[in-house]
């Protein structure tokens, strides 16, 4: 079939971050070239960036490797948000605790062996009190052992692009050989955010667990941001002494959600100073551009020899920019490609095409169109009465 094409000329935005995108390392000096200041004086290494697009605005050090402590909690939180999507756990699951798990120093929700927790009083105890027993527990519910869990911890990392990360346990406790970047904690962290329901969890400051039993457990959230800065709704802390005070956090206003890492502070309230300032200079400097909104029509796709002969594709989500307030007016355009010669059948979320921007000759970002529903392959009859009805048309 002939290539779709759709052009169109975007209304001026304001001075695009060095065209980054997701997966897109900039090195230091493209990643600081908007800021004048230092955004994370006291840390080991930092990063900042929006979560939509990927875009970064700012890093240090962003490639370090670093021990991670119970940041590291944010992949194990990831994989049971999978596994909730999948349907291979429910929210009201009983999650029993091991002797294992119930073993686990440092920080913890004081689980007993034969305990049992539901899924959802367990994500809330690992995303909230950074539960070391929890973690171990919901590892074992849901590859029947840590071990097994931790390998499928880091299939998914490599799945992501962490290029520079290795774990070895589900919680961060320290161990050797288990470290990660900055760089690779955001990747994980965007990946996390997709599942939006997780926020009602990292984003709560406090809630109880075992609340109707004579063992009440009051959770208090780690991460004390979400009580103190406007729009701060996670993710996860973390603190060793050999990896320091850590912690990946996001925030939301105006449409804008920023992901910022902070490793290696010395103390919280640096920590938390960092990544305040962090957060102040992306949505004081920056804004989202949109290019469609949800439900805006994209373009129409042939299927070759399909039930149905055409798609019509419609934006599953908004589809923006990150934009600089304030510079230089810059032209933005956008492309639709679609996949040439697209033969039946077609599954529901294959990738039929995408969606390019650019700034001049520059891309900008790329996001991929999938199909809204799957297409059968059609009938003999469908397809003859089809080729019958064009033979008969006239203009």
């Amino acid at each position: 079939m002939k290539k779709a094409l759709f052009t169109g000329i975007l209304a001026a935005i304001v001075g695009l971050v060095g065209g980054t995108s997701p997966g897109y390392a900039a090195d230091d000096k493209s990643a600081n070239a908007g800021s004048t200041q230092e955004l994370a004086p006291s840390a080991r290494s930092a990063i900042l960036l929006d979560a939509d697009t990927g875009t970064i605005i700012y890093e240090k050090n962003s490639h370090d490797k670093l021990p991670p402590a119970s940041i590291t909690k944010i992949m194990t939180m990831l994989l049971t948000m999978e596994a909730i999507e999948d349907g291979r756990l429910k929210w009201t699951d009983k999650v029993r605790t091991s002797e294992y798990a119930a073993s686990m120093g440092g920080s913890q929700i004081f689980l007993e062996p034969g305990e049992e927790m539901t899924v959802e009083e367990m994500l809330k105890g690992i995303a909230m009190a950074s539960g070391n027993d929890a973690s171990v527990a919901m590892a074992e519910k849901i590859a029947g052992s840590e071990e097994a869990f931790v390998q499928m911890m880091n299939d998914k990392a490599a799945e992501l692009g962490m290029k520079n990360t290795h774990f070895v346990n589900c919680n961060g406790l320290p161990a050797v050989d288990h470290y990660t970047t900055a760089h690779d904690i955001a990747l994980m962290s965007r990946e996390l955010l997709k599942y939006e329901e997780i926020t009602k969890y990292t984003g709560a400051y406090q809630d109880y667990l075992r609340q109707d039993t004579p063992k009440p457990f009051w959770l208090v959230n780690t991460n004390k941001l979400v009580r103190f800065y406007s729009g701060a709704d996670g993710l996860k802390t973390g603190y060793t002494s050999e990896a320091k005070f850590c912690l990946s956090a996001t925030a939301k206003r105006d449409g804008l959600r920023a992901v910022a890492v902070v490793m290696g502070a010395p103390d919280t309230k640096t920590r938390n100073s960092d990544i305040s300032r962090m957060f102040d200079y992306a949505f004081s400097q920056y804004s989202m551009h949109s290019i469609f909104k949800t439900g805006e029509v994209l373009g129409t796709v042939k299927i070759q020899k399909g039930k149905v002969p055409e798609l019509a594709l419609q934006a599953k989500k908004d589809y923006s920019v990150l934009v600089k307030k304030g510079g230089k007016t810059t032209e933005l355009r956008h492309e639709i490609h679609f996949v040439e010669d697209l033969k039946a059948p077609v599954d529901k979320g294959q990738i039929i095409g995408k969606l390019s921007v650019y700034q001049g000759e520059q891309l900008v970002k790329e996001f991929e169109l999938a199909s809204p529903v799957s297409v059968k392959k059609a009938g003999f009859w469908n397809l003859f009465k089809r080729t019958t009805s064009k033979l008969f048309d006239v203009d």
